[in-house]
């Protein structure tokens, strides 16, 4: 009895640490997106430090709610090009402050919220075309490519041109180029953690050049910044409706994807409306502690792979994510440079998903492209997916395909169409 007795419980101590080495696995592939959204957050009017910690209690609050509700070793992080679209197009795009941007998160993730608890997440699912789906996710990702390019300063933008080569002589370029070339090293060789070693690279490169701004390290958070409330001020213009359209259309779709995925490779296909409901509510908590909505991390892979199979490995990720508090200060020294190659690399990806678009029909191909071409060409999310959603009725009809036309479709793309006949107006 006394060796059954130890057998089980080197068994059960042999499980805690494995779903411990997993969540620690899983921390240290994510924990990249504290500097990543905290510095695409500052861009939309918030501090640096303040962008962090949002991302941080938004990825702590998500990953502790997915593992003791849904009870899977998942991660919730902010998601990349969600948060492109929060900070370039609803706030800076439609001329929105922070606080607004928030309601508009906020109206969004109820909406996302609806659709977890009703039929409407898979009515919307069968309206909106394939093609279209996937174009919006290659256009996000050419949009975070763009971004990635100008914050490396490999190229820049003005007044005068879209788009010019960057002074390759500028040690801000070459510690850019350096740590692209180690990320994508890095990344090809699938190398555990490899965008947090990117970061530190980069830091040191900037280091050595000279451009580090050590000053950041002595930085002190202000609390009083972090009481973010979302405000409805803007809740009579238009701007502010059609901002939470894409918003929530995009999380509706990115979730459904992200969790089919990954409780399939979990072999836990039957948990997944519990877990879409639990990124649903923390994609709300989000318009609370000040940050764009979180997503089922795509770094979930390497938990799964690192054998995490429950609760405990998404609770000791929470948890490590908690304790990144106590680094802001030194995490606010990576520069730029450091992190614009992970950007550009997440982009990358995501515009692997032209291989989805159907080329030989141009009556999903053609609307698809307006919406890949337009999205970083207009430096806006929303604008970029009216093009490809007014173009597909008309490109249908043209082709006398009317039939794969939908009613929530067409309402769909009478708004977007109805949007642009009011900015060009100026109704």
């Amino acid at each position: 009895m006394p060796y059954n007795n130890n057998t089980e419980l080197e068994a059960t101590n042999g499980k805690w640490r494995t779903e411990i080495v997993a969540g620690l696995v899983g921390y240290l592939t994510t924990v990249y997106i504290v500097a990543v959204n905290g510095s695409i957050l500052s861009e939309a009017g918030i501090s640096l430090e303040a962008g962090m910690l949002a991302t941080i209690m938004a990825s702590f609050v998500g990953t502790i709610l997915m593992g003791l509700f849904a009870k899977l070793p998942l991660i919730l992080i902010p998601g990349m090009g969600i948060n492109a679209l929060f900070a370039y197009s609803i706030v800076e795009g439609a001329g929105l402050t922070f606080q607004e941007g928030l309601a508009v998160v906020m109206i969004a993730s109820v909406l996302f919220i609806i659709t977890a608890f009703s039929r409407l997440g898979v009515l919307l699912k069968e309206a909106i075309p394939e093609s279209l789906k996937h174009a919006i996710t290659v256009g996000l990702g050419f949009f975070l490519i763009l971004i990635g390019l100008e914050k490396s300063e490999l190229v820049i933008s003005g007044e005068n041109t879209i788009v010019a080569i960057g002074d390759f002589t500028s040690p801000t370029v070459i510690v850019s180029l350096l740590t692209l070339f180690i990320a994508i090293f890095l990344f090809i060789k699938n190398i555990p953690a490899n965008f947090l070693i990117t970061m530190i690279s980069g830091t040191i490169f900037a280091h050595f050049f000279g451009i580090l701004d050590t000053g950041k390290s002595t930085v002190s958070i202000n609390m009083g910044e972090m009481l973010f409330v979302p405000s409805f001020t803007a809740v009579d213009e238009l701007a502010f409706w059609l901002a939470i359209f894409p918003l929530a259309m995009i999380l509706i779709f990115e979730n459904m994807g992200l969790l089919h995925g990954q409780l399939h490779m979990l072999e836990r296909n039957d948990s997944y409306k519990k877990a879409y409901q639990v990124t649903a509510f923390s994609s709300l908590t989000c318009a609370f502690f000040g940050t764009s909505p979180t997503v089922s991390a795509a770094e979930n892979a390497a938990v799964i792979a690192s054998n995490g199979r429950s609760r405990k490995a998404s609770v000791t990720a929470g948890l490590l994510f908690l304790a990144t508090i106590f680094i802001i200060p030194w995490i606010s020294m990576i520069p730029n440079a450091a992190i614009s190659p992970i950007l550009i690399i997440v982009g990358v990806l995501m515009a692997q998903n032209i291989r989805h678009v159907p080329l030989d029909d141009l009556s999903e191909a053609l609307p698809a492209f307006l919406i890949v071409a337009l999205i970083p060409f207009t430096y806006s999310i929303a604008d970029g997916m009216a093009f490809g959603f007014i173009a597909y009725p008309i490109v249908k009809l043209a082709v006398g395909k009317q039939k794969e036309l939908s009613i929530t479709l067409i309402i769909i793309s009478a708004l977007f169409l109805f949007d642009f006949i009011i900015k060009i107006t100026g109704i």
